[in-house]
């Protein structure tokens, strides 16, 4: 296997703002406040960086991916909702029900997150318990396995989870509810290939494993810009 996951990227209407939101809310550090284009670091061993990217839409549907942060006890998942409503999170419905177990909660522009009880996290988690894809299907699970190598960690019902082979990090989940992709993702996922790597051999390779090409007015840049089986958007950047 010669890709790995690089980065988690999330469209901003105020780059700076929402990763200085994201930053303080996870403790990462931010890499440069003087591009338009803003990284946050991982302080705590996990693999992927944050990346925050400018453009010009409104959010306008119920996001495909989220992430789940983890709490350590009932008391301490009030305590992080009331300090993430702090630094301007807000409350929402995506129909989770009175009695759900988890609180949902919105970043700035809108963005959802659920913030979940410590039984949905495992040894090595961290505070992000997972990166949460809507999936149509469990097979989505088994193409980003394929995609990234991390085996398959679970399987329960219309869900699965897959994980870093060494078993640390946040796990990416995939199941429903889905509703129709109606606009590209605010979320995605940058892939590249290891130093020793190629990035046509492998946007090959992820295309015999059920990837396509898509369109979104990218241009003339160095990533080739992809689509899932299920149609979610990702980049394959150049070896790193």
């Amino acid at each position: 296997m010669t890709t790995r996951l690089a980065n988690l990227c999330f469209d901003a209407n105020d780059s700076l703002r929402l990763a200085r939101f994201w930053a303080g809310m996870l403790g990462w550090d931010i890499y440069d406040e003087t591009h338009e284009e803003i990284g946050v670091l991982p302080t705590d061993g996990t693999r992927f960086i944050l990346i925050f990217l400018p453009v010009p839409e409104p959010k306008v549907a119920k996001n495909r991916l989220h992430l789940d942060l983890v709490s350590q006890s009932v008391e301490h998942q009030a305590e992080m909702v009331d300090s993430f409503i702090g630094l301007g999170a807000r409350r929402i419905d995506v129909g989770q029900g009175e009695d759900a177990d988890h609180v949902v909660l919105a970043d700035p522009e809108g963005n959802e997150f659920c913030v979940v009880p410590p039984e949905y996290s495992s040894e090595g988690t961290g505070l992000i318990g997972a990166v949460a894809y809507d999936a149509a299907t469990p097979a989505l699970g088994s193409f980003w396995s394929e995609a990234i190598g991390w085996p398959i960690a679970y399987e329960s019902g219309e869900y699965i989870g897959i994980r870093a082979p060494d078993g640390v990090g946040p796990f990416i989940t995939f199941g429903p509810p889905v509703a129709p992709k109606s606009a590209k993702n605010r979320l995605h996922l940058d892939v590249s290939p290891t130093r020793d790597g190629d990035q046509q051999d492998e946007v090959e390779r992820l295309i015999s494993l059920g990837a396509t090409h898509v369109d979104i007015g990218q241009g003339g840049v160095p990533w080739v810009v992809m689509a899932d089986p299920e149609g979610n958007e990702f980049c394959v950047l150049t070896p790193r």
